[in-house]
């Protein structure tokens, strides 16, 4: 698919089939989210798998009863890895830059999910610390973003956008 056909056709999906995703889709999902600039090189962020349906349930706890997210074969949970960024960055490296490269590798993901036919939903309504627990993450690491990856069982629709001129501030406010 066309990289403007993939930015056009991309919709939060929310109801998935429980079929489980090809491991080549699934690696090449990965590979994007790996391919992601982020500061300095530093690649401070971390990528949870989670396959298994009871850590899933989990989540979808944490994530205040979003049932979708346990409905996928395949979560993602973004983290920030505060610890390397904070290396060469310091505290802007830690509070900033570690969750900038978490999220474009996220969104990176989720582009490629699109581009492969699957369906997804950008999460981040979660209980943090819950997050944490669950994926056993060490004090450094901040989850940031949760992304279900899964087959449709939804019809997609494009949802409204704000108009450029409304949104696009040529040379300042």
């Amino acid at each position: 698919m066309d990289f403007f056909d993939v930015l056009k056709e991309r919709t939060s999906i929310r109801n998935f089939k429980s079929a489980e995703l090809k491991k080549d889709d699934l690696n090449k999902i990965l590979m994007a989210a790996n391919s992601a600039p982020s500061a300095g090189n530093l690649q401070s962020y971390e990528i949870v798998l989670i396959k298994d349906k009871e850590k899933r349930d989990k989540l979808k706890d944490a994530c205040f009863q979003q049932h979708f997210v346990s409905q996928t074969p395949v979560v993602l949970v973004f983290c920030a890895n505060k610890e390397k960024a904070s290396v060469r960055y310091g505290e802007r490296g830690e509070k900033l830059y570690s969750v900038q490269d978490a999220t474009i590798a996220c969104s990176y993901a989720q582009l490629a999910a699109a581009a492969l036919g699957l369906g997804s939903c950008w999460v981040g309504a979660f209980d943090e610390n819950e997050v944490k627990n669950i994926i056993e993450a060490p004090d450094y690491i901040k989850p940031v973003a949760i992304l279900p990856i899964g087959y449709a069982n939804e019809e997609t629709h494009q949802t409204p956008r704000r108009k450029l001129d409304d949104r696009v501030k040529e040379d300042g406010f």
